[in-house]
């Protein structure tokens, strides 16, 4: 499994505004078309307003499949669109597992 981690700064304050938009508007179409998330997580501390998030995939062939059908979904782009607002920065990364780590 590879992890897309994405890693997001918000404008001060709005972590809770955008928990709650994710949680109504952004969580079950992108659960219904990547499938496998790993779980969000807001920074305790170091950057207060980072969120960061992980969906887990087969390989990088899968991701790239699931996130251009996910990027032509028409109620996820209006979830972007209202998230967007929010977010100073991005952070995208895929993570490849050591050949060690437990299955």
């Amino acid at each position: 499994m590879v992890i897309d981690f994405r890693a997001y700064t918000f404008v001060p304050g709005t972590v809770p505004d955008f928990f709650e938009m994710f949680e109504k508007e952004g969580m079950a179409v992108q659960q219904r078309i990547l499938g496998n998330f790993i779980g969000m997580y807001r920074t305790e501390i170091g950057n207060t307003n980072e969120v960061i998030h992980m969906w887990g995939y087969e390989d990088a062939a899968q991701r790239q499949r699931l996130r251009a059908i996910l990027a032509k979904d028409q109620e996820f782009d209006a979830y972007v669109k209202k998230a967007r607002k929010l977010i100073t920065n991005q952070d995208v990364r895929l993570l490849i597992p050591a050949p060690f780590n437990p299955k």
